[in-house]
């Protein structure tokens, strides 16, 4: 048992000041989603100087709620403020992270992902204390929409300026009009992006969560997209098709109850030459080597969705958001691919190739 006359005053100091700014950013997660919600961001983002009171004349919010928001931006540095003019604006960096969900970078979506696993507390106690799985379809629905607000903007940012061209011959055979399966699509913007970049090919989306495919649907049309692309509401294991080009699964695999028998599936579901698309959370091989900051948003996201997740499924392998590519080059041997290789990377992704 641990007594007060063993606890270092100054690493108590430190841990008290990690717990403030942990406290600090989960209070300031909701005043970000009130931002977004309210396009207080968006009525900023020209960058002009104003008090509370002319932002208020500008989008009709309350000024003395503005008064208090503006000063927790502030606080923690998502917004600018001059003390003799009393003035809040947002600097080009804020206005780019806060204001646009087609950048490859938009904060209020990661945001949104954690807050619904907030909504999901009681549920989320109950399986971690029993055991139980979470299927995707019980969390509340902002994980849906936040998840898909989360992952697009990377999407954006390197799917088809830098993930595509890094595998084997991909981009040449999408040019001239290949098949390209998108498995675990959610909401569709993967598919999509790559449907738009690549108007000769096909594209199907899968994802066993029908609300999802639906929202896919729509998305496709509002693109322009939808005499090429199809989406439909199937597993890993059981989605249709063969002879496809390209395999593609964001973000999805360590999601998966049995991610070999989804392995399985891909190598039969590809062409001979075809190529398996994986792109999974960034992950070292060794834990120690995860439990820094990127690790922390991943393991913990792990915890209350991934895992619950994997739970729920038969097999329950449960690799979790840091498998790590060894573990994940295991699981691709196992499901019958010989070759095996990162294609490149980024701080939060691994983008792996593999190959019959």
């Amino acid at each position: 048992m641990t007594t007060t006359a063993s606890v270092d005053p100054a690493k108590l100091d430190e841990f008290v000041g990690r717990f403030a700014n942990d406290l600090g950013a989960v209070m300031h997660a909701a005043t970000i989603l009130i931002g977004d919600q309210l396009g207080i961001y968006k009525a900023m983002a020209d960058g002009e100087p104003l008090t509370a009171l002319e932002l208020a004349r500008r989008t009709g919010i309350d000024a003395r709620y503005l008064e208090e928001w503006l000063s927790a931006q502030a606080a923690s540095g998502y917004a600018e403020y001059d003390a003799e003019s009393d003035r809040f604006w947002l600097s080009p960096e804020q206005a780019f992270a806060l204001t646009n969900e087609n950048n490859p970078l938009f904060v209020p979506g990661g945001i949104e992902v954690a807050a619904s696993t907030i909504r999901d507390l009681d549920l989320l106690a109950e399986a971690v204390r029993t055991g139980r799985g979470v299927p995707w379809g019980e969390h509340h629905h902002t994980l849906f929409h936040g998840t898909d607000r989360f992952f697009k903007p990377n999407y954006i940012g390197n799917l088809v300026d830098a993930w595509l061209p890094a595998l084997d011959g991909v981009v040449e055979r999408l040019e001239q009009g290949g098949s390209v399966s998108d498995v675990g699509c959610g909401h569709g913007a993967s598919t999509i992006l790559m449907a738009k970049a690549y108007p000769r090919s096909t594209f199907v989306g899968f994802d066993s969560h029908g609300p999802s495919i639906d929202a896919a649907r729509e998305a496709a049309i509002e693109a322009g997209v939808s005499d090429r692309v199809t989406f439909e509401v199937a597993s890993a294991k059981d989605y249709s098709g063969r002879n496809y080009d390209l395999v593609a699964f964001f973000d999805s695999l360590h999601d998966m109850g049995d991610p070999v028998g989804a392995a399985e599936h891909v190598r039969q579901s590809l062409a001979d030459d075809g190529t398996w698309l994986l792109v999974e959370p960034y992950a070292e091989d060794s834990r120690a080597d995860n439990l820094n900051p990127v690790g922390r948003i991943f393991y913990s996201a792990s915890t209350l969705i991934c895992v619950p997740n994997s739970h729920s499924q038969e097999v329950d392998l449960a690799l979790g958001a840091q498998a790590g590519q060894a573990r994940l080059r295991t699981v691709a041997e196992k499901g019958g691919f010989t070759r095996f290789r990162r294609a490149a990377e980024t701080p939060f992704n691994l983008v792996l190739e593999a190959k019959p």
